[in-house]
């Protein structure tokens, strides 16, 4: 999957995006997504890597609990064939929760 797949697949969520973070005083109000490549995965064998992969984490911001939302994200996902382990946590100092995507692409 091409950065430019990544790219279609955020803006076939609806919500804004951006990579890794905005930039400061940009931030838009939630919910908004923050995507980044955290780490690469290397296939190989005999000293060569044949392909690699990678890691995409895909950070999706609310200030409520958004069970729609995240069923949006999900079936985007699901449409792309894409598996992803699903986790989520309260932010306390910005206020929100993050619900975290994480699937190797």
């Amino acid at each position: 999957m091409t950065h430019d797949d990544v790219l279609a697949l955020m803006e076939a969520i609806g919500i804004p995006y951006a990579y890794d973070h905005f930039a400061e005083g940009e931030s838009p109000d939630p919910p908004f997504i923050c995507f980044l490549y955290p780490e690469e995965v290397e296939f190989g064998a005999d000293d060569t890597v044949y392909h690699t992969f990678n890691n995409l984490d895909i950070e999706v911001y609310t200030d409520l609990k958004d069970p729609e939302l995240e069923a949006r994200v999900e079936t985007v996902l699901k449409e792309h064939e894409i598996f992803y382990h699903k986790s989520e946590v309260w932010i306390e100092d910005e206020k929100m929760y993050e619900v975290l995507y994480e699937m190797t692409v």
